[in-house]
């Protein structure tokens, strides 16, 4: 009978363990010789970081598994570790429902009858879209690691579409929004304003924005690589000098509230506001509440709105769908023709 784990190693990998504040894996006897003859490797401080460490080393593929938690399993270690950190944090969430349910199903009976099942059968329709796309994909490693030989799903399985956001960002709500005073002297609000403004003016996510530097601030207008295809396609753009460009970007330089930092975003402290071991905003997303609380509650604006309602503003006001769609950093205007061109159509008489 296997000795019980320790509270802290329990849903770890088998021989991994959390020791003295990182996660370290103990090497089998038999594999030492590959792992440069030591009994104990150090993976990393975060799991996030120990998840990359093992699938950099390309560890052994474990021996092809019967149900699709063993699937689960090989794809949390294989797979994930080399997505971005809030990605992993979503994956991990939905491997974790589609564990509950389907983990004891063996690999040779999913069909795109129980698919169809789980998706009826869950509440919370985007969740688990989000949930099959997953499960679609570890279908797809299966395959190419040659546990299955075919796919018992992909291109059989159409799931209704999520209906998009309608929420259009008028002119109008847009001046309300800059002309908000400042509620108290050093508040944050002339920096969220000149965020809209740039954001308008690019159409750039939020990532992007508050990831820019001053050396992207070139002669010939705001260089940037997306973070989104950094490590696909690396594509590159240039956002040529505009006048409403570089008056967004004076407003930028004018409010931040630390001038010799290489961020144009930056906090009081002279951070970004990314955290890029997480990548995540939290200190931004409570600027931009608490922004959108003034607003709501000082100006004529009825209805709040979202970062991406404004991108979806950039992309609705582009005279075509393929300037919206360059301005967004779209690979396909599908995308950008179905879910952020918002404006009415404009028909003529005949």
């Amino acid at each position: 009978m296997p000795a019980t784990r320790r509270p802290e190693n329990r849903g770890l990998p088998a021989r991994w363990r959390f020791h003295h504040g990182a996660y370290v894996y103990r090497v089998p006897p038999a594999q030492r010789e590959a792992w440069g003859g030591k009994t104990q490797v150090l993976l990393g401080r975060s799991l996030a970081e120990a998840q990359r460490a093992w699938a950099e080393r390309s560890a052994p593929l474990p021996a092809a598994g019967d149900t699709v938690a063993d699937l689960l399993d090989a794809y949390a270690l294989r797979v994930v570790p080399a997505r971005a950190p809030t990605t992993q944090a979503g994956y991990r969430v939905a491997m974790r429902r589609v564990r509950a349910v389907l983990g004891r199903v063996a690999l040779d009976d999913v069909a795109p009858a129980l698919v169809y099942r789980y998706f009826e059968e869950r509440p919370a329709k985007t969740a688990a879209r989000r949930e099959l796309e997953v499960l679609r994909h570890t279908f797809t490693m299966a395959v190419q690691w040659g546990w299955i030989d075919q796919h018992p799903f992909k291109g059989e399985v159409r799931l209704p579409c999520a209906v998009p956001r309608t929420r259009y960002v008028e002119d109008w709500e847009v001046l309300e929004c800059l002309a908000l005073p400042a509620a108290r002297r050093g508040d944050a609000t002339a920096v969220v304003q000149a965020y809209i403004r740039l954001k308008l003016a690019t159409g750039l996510r939020r990532g992007d924005l508050l990831r820019l530097r001053m050396e992207q601030l070139r002669d010939d207008g705001i260089h940037v690589q997306p973070h989104k295809t950094l490590h696909s396609t690396g594509r590159r753009a240039v956002y040529l000098w505009a006048p409403e460009r570089r008056a967004a970007v004076e407003a930028c330089l004018a409010a931040r509230p630390c001038a010799d930092v290489p961020w144009l975003f930056c906090t009081r402290s002279g951070r970004p506001y990314i955290d890029e071991t997480s990548s995540l905003a939290e200190a931004w997303k409570s600027l931009w509440r608490r922004f959108m609380a003034r607003v709501l509650a000082e100006t004529k604006v009825a209805g709040p709105f979202t970062e991406h309602d404004l991108r979806a503003k950039v992309a609705s006001d582009a005279d075509s769908l393929e300037h919206a769609r360059q301005l967004l950093g779209h690979a396909d205007a599908a995308i950008t023709e179905r879910v952020y061109r918002r404006r009415p159509e404009v028909i003529g008489p005949g």
